[in-house]
């Protein structure tokens, strides 16, 4: 038996790259201590009938030891976070993970926990962004005019949306999705992963492949559950979330290549933004970006390597 059994929690289904992680990590932990230590895994919290963001507030309470979740949630908590959340920071995934495990992934864990009863282990990945709609394809920031377009509750978000002449509807996922499916929004904008794991592509017939966004979740752990640890237990989970992370992204990479192939075989249309068109999706949030940049200051952007 083991001495203690960390729960761990999460909000995607059991095939997706995140939960396969939440094993790794699980496994990770237990080997490491040789037993010493025992995971037990909440999956995904929407099979429990709560809201995704209950996760936050239970580990918050100590009830979970950790959980991961996307920052853009806490971007009222902590400003600085925004920086993610700010359109085409990133063009590449390789940038993205070289930013967030370098010096812009310390300053944001310093401020996460400045501001807020979160432990920062790292950063899991969510991908690029891109919109998918049950309208009209969409190939130019003109075509989403009039599109309601559900969000995660993030100011910089729904400034993005507006300047392409959408109607931005910021609401929690579980009432996001049921939106979605319902119809009572036109459009939504995820990775590929996301809309496959929340069922969007059974209603949504076009996908623009904008990439305006990328996608952090947050490894975030409840400081004093890992404080009551034996030193060794502590490195252990620190060394498994290392271990999750580089599998966790690696398995994020190939779904969404893998996603691609198969929603185009099953009926989806793929817009790719020609080299004007995507530059015409950059020039419409120029004014978004430029606020981001006032608001937060240069320090962070060029930490990012923007």
């Amino acid at each position: 038996m083991p001495d203690a059994v960390l729960r761990v929690g999460g909000y995607a289904p059991r095939e997706s790259s995140h939960s396969s992680a939440l094993g790794v990590l699980a496994r990770e932990i237990e080997t490491r201590t040789e037993g010493r230590l025992g995971v037990s895994i909440l999956w995904n919290i929407l099979d429990e009938g709560l809201p995704a963001t209950a996760l936050l507030d239970m580990v918050e309470k100590g009830e979970l030891a950790m959980c991961y979740f996307s920052t853009s949630y806490l971007g009222d908590r902590v400003s600085d976070l925004n920086v993610l959340e700010t359109p085409f920071l990133f063009d590449t995934l390789e940038a993205a993970h070289r930013a967030l495990d370098g010096r812009l992934g310390a300053a944001l864990t310093r401020s996460v926990e400045r501001q807020t009863g979160f432990q920062v282990l790292g950063y899991w990945d969510n991908g690029f962004r891109h919109l998918t709609n049950c309208v009209r394809p969409v190939r130019v920031p003109e075509d989403c005019r009039g599109l309601r377009v559900r969000l995660q509750p993030n100011s910089v978000h729904e400034a993005m949306i507006e300047a392409w002449g959408g109607i931005p509807v910021p609401v929690e996922l579980r009432r996001g999705i049921e939106m979605i499916r319902s119809g009572e929004v036109d459009a939504q904008e995820n990775p590929l992963a996301n809309t496959v794991a929340y069922g969007v592509d059974r209603v949504h017939r076009f996908a623009t492949m904008t990439a305006h966004l990328y996608g952090a979740r947050g490894v975030f752990a409840h400081p004093g559950t890992l404080a009551g640890l034996p030193a060794d237990g502590a490195h252990a989970v620190r060394e498994a979330v290392s271990a999750a992370i580089a599998h966790q992204r690696r398995e994020a990479e190939a779904g969404e290549s893998w996603l691609r192939r198969r929603l185009e075989a099953e009926g989806m249309e793929f817009v790719d933004p020609t080299a004007e068109g995507r530059e015409a999706f950059r020039d419409a949030v120029a004014g978004v970006i430029v606020e981001a940049r006032r608001r937060l200051g240069d320090e962070l952007f060029e930490l990012a390597g923007a």
